[in-house]
């Protein structure tokens, strides 16, 4: 059996029923793990991918094997692992797993290691703690690196910010920045799996309830807009004044989070950024206030800070709900410990939304392996985006009209005018 560190083989049934039923909405990756096994465009590459384990993640790790690449996966995040997929890819599909549901600190960075010491030539991050975790503790491993793929806002900012530094020694393609991600998984997947999460986490009813979104980015005017549309009454927060000005088009009211905190029946964080709900907003909230995050990690909430402003703490008042007393009488419900609400109570994206992403992901692993880049961060080629849009509306029975021949000539030129 390949090396692991899951939580419970004996889950694997279940966890392989999940994987397989998560594949049924997933036919791009199915496409191309059926030419991946003919064509073995990953054979004896070594690859290590930081990612959310879910049935989803466990489909593009079968089509990476399938590829012919030597896997390690280990988890992006202690909350959001599946312990019955993790025990299915161990024993169903000999993958080497290291992740278990609720990872303390040290055993999620040893897992990360486990990754790394699997001297990995490819990696994949979500968030870029693999990837920084190289740098800082494994530097003489980067040279070794041929590329990395990054799937998340966070992680892109912390790449870039590592590469404006010099700090980046290897190249990374930025999947998070395609069209065929974020316009898709980012929007439609994030507004709808966060939805769902604080609907289990709480069983709040959005309908009339005053719902705050910190960032309009594309995950939050995704989630702003099913709030909007299950009849919540959606406030937008921001720095972006452009975005600002979009949210406000689109309907929402737009003011200071410190405003809008006299207001808000539910906050949720969505910015990639540090403490954007601090003491100030905790003193200014409401009774009965419902605080959660959706951004990668949990540093969005300054949950220090609710901890030290509280006169009580009681734990676990629901699952995934802790509740906060504050000095004037008013609580304030802290869900999933402020780590990302859609994976931690619920079960992360739709899988026909991941089916684009991974798609990505592999033909964007393939595609770099073909030839090494300088030390950067890098778009996915458009003919990737292309591919998969394609066959994406392929698999809906979807057809759309091609360009003409004079089509074509009259975008290419420049001497027609009115």
């Amino acid at each position: 059996m390949v090396k692991h560190d899951v939580k419970d083989l004996k889950l694997a049934p279940k966890g392989k029923k999940r994987i397989e039923w998560a594949e049924t909405s997933m036919p791009v990756l199915r496409e191309i793990r059926k030419r991946f096994e003919k064509e073995k465009p990953l054979a004896g590459k070594k690859m290590s991918a930081c990612l959310h384990v879910t049935a989803e993640t466990a489909n593009l790790a079968r089509t990476l094997k399938a590829g012919g690449a030597d896997l390690v996966l280990v988890a992006s995040n202690p909350l959001s692992t599946q312990d019955d997929v993790t025990a299915s890819l161990v024993t169903d599909y000999g993958i080497s797993v290291f992740a278990i549901t609720g990872e303390d600190h040290k055993t999620y960075y040893d897992h990360i290691r486990a990754a790394l010491k699997h001297d990995p030539v490819v990696t994949m991050d979500d968030g870029a703690d693999l990837v920084s975790t190289l740098h800082q503790e494994y530097p003489e491993k980067c040279n070794q690196i041929f590329a990395s793929m990054e799937e998340t806002t966070t992680g892109v900012i912390r790449l870039r910010a590592m590469h404006k530094d010099g700090a980046l020694q290897l190249p990374v393609y930025a999947v998070n920045d395609a069209t065929t991600k974020y316009l898709f998984d980012n929007r439609y997947g994030t507004g709808q799996s966060t939805v769902d999460g604080i609907i289990r986490a709480t069983d709040i009813l959005l309908a009339g309830s005053t719902v705050v979104v910190a960032g309009y980015g594309w995950c939050g005017r995704g989630f702003a807009t099913r709030c909007k549309g299950m009849g919540a009454n959606v406030i937008v927060t921001e720095v972006d004044p452009i975005k600002a000005m979009e949210a406000a088009m689109d309907g929402f009211r737009v003011m200071p989070m410190l405003e809008a905190t006299q207001y808000g029946d539910l906050f949720v964080t969505i910015t990639g950024d540090i403490n954007v709900l601090r003491k100030e907003h905790f003193e200014n909230m409401k009774d009965g206030a419902i605080v959660a995050n959706s951004g990668h990690f949990n540093v969005e909430i300054d949950i220090d800070s609710l901890q030290e402003l509280a006169v009580e703490k009681h734990a676990q008042v629901r699952p995934l709900v802790d509740e906060y007393i504050l000095p004037n009488g008013n609580k304030i419900f802290l869900l999933a410990e402020g780590r990302l609400i859609n994976l931690a109570a619920a079960e992360g994206h739709p899988a026909s939304v991941m089916d684009m992403s991974f798609a990505t992901q592999a033909l964007t692993t393939e595609f770099a392996l073909k030839q090494k880049q300088p030390a950067g961060v890098y778009m996915v080629p458009r003919e990737i985006e292309d591919y998969i849009s394609t066959l994406k509306l392929k698999t809906m029975g979807i057809e759309i009209d091609e360009l003409t021949e004079e089509q074509k000539e009259y975008l290419s030129s420049w001497e027609m005018g009115t």
